[in-house]
């Protein structure tokens, strides 16, 4: 297939700047972030060994628990260093989210765990969302992750320097735009609201959406005692935090305290209406 087009600050980003393969292992909310994305998929996954295709699945971080599950999973994604790293977890190739290459109705199970953080345009994501409806069998499941609008402002608080100018300044344009440019720090991004992110999965057909927040409304603690003390979080903040993420899951207005969103939908069954 062709080359995806994916931003050059992202490629530059995942292939020289971070290991995307560690991330999810090295800090106290990375953990979080992976324990909560694995114990919400198992709620609605079918059981295995279904097939899955993960969608910019990067290095392979939740195929890799996927398959030891017992899931058929194969992985695409646009960054070539990342597609190398998975090849060893399950079949891998480069692929573009909005140019599936699978058949109609071929898996069981389509998610995309990344895809959706940077297309900030939104006719991009509708593509990406709408070839993974198209993919998917019908009453398969469709899992989508996205970032919370306003997870900067708490992230930004665990450095300690969201009140210097330019950092102020990047975070107030984030929140008013949604999207961050990708010239510091972090790479090309979009910030979704969590009722937003419902809209874009029932506007490609997706029924019986919902969305929840990954970490919880406590996750910032977490971080901001691993930044800020040599000791870090104990086991028992940590286990703090996990159960405040579990406790908010009934409350929507937490949504916007979390960092990331996991939405779930469903493809119609034959037959039924969207």
């Amino acid at each position: 297939m062709s080359k995806p087009e994916l931003a050059p600050e992202v490629d530059h980003f995942y292939s020289q700047v971070i290991d995307e393969n560690a991330r999810l292992a090295m800090s106290a909310d990375g953990r979080l972030e992976l324990l909560r994305t694995q114990e919400l998929l198992r709620r609605f996954l079918p059981s295995p060994p279904a097939r899955i295709l993960d969608v910019g699945g990067g290095p392979g971080a939740h195929a890799r628990w996927l398959v030891a599950d017992g899931y058929q999973v194969e992985l695409i994604d646009p960054v070539a260093r990342h597609v190398d790293q998975a090849a060893a977890v399950c079949p891998a190739t480069i692929g573009d989210a909005r140019r599936l290459t699978a058949a109609d109705a071929s898996y069981d199970v389509v998610q995309l765990l990344g895809p959706l953080y940077h297309l900030p345009d939104p006719d991009d994501r509708k593509k990406a969302l709408t070839e993974a409806h198209r993919v998917v069998r019908p009453g398969g499941l469709v899992a989508a992750a996205a970032i919370n609008r306003y997870s900067s402002i708490f992230e930004h608080v665990t450095y300690a320097h969201l009140h210097k100018e330019r950092i102020e300044a990047s975070i107030s344009t984030i929140l008013s735009t949604a999207v961050h440019d990708g010239k510091r720090g972090f790479t090309l991004a979009y910030f979704h609201r969590a009722e937003e992110l419902v809209e874009e999965m029932r506007s490609v057909g997706l029924t019986d959406v919902q969305v929840f927040g990954v970490e919880g409304p406590a996750w910032s603690l977490l971080k901001a005692v691993e930044q800020q003390s040599e000791e870090g979080p104990s086991d028992d903040m940590f286990a703090s935090v996990l159960t405040a993420a579990r406790l908010a899951e009934p409350y929507p207005e937490l949504l916007a305290a979390s960092s990331h969103f996991l939405a779930v939908g469903r493809a119609p069954e034959d037959g039924a209406a969207c």
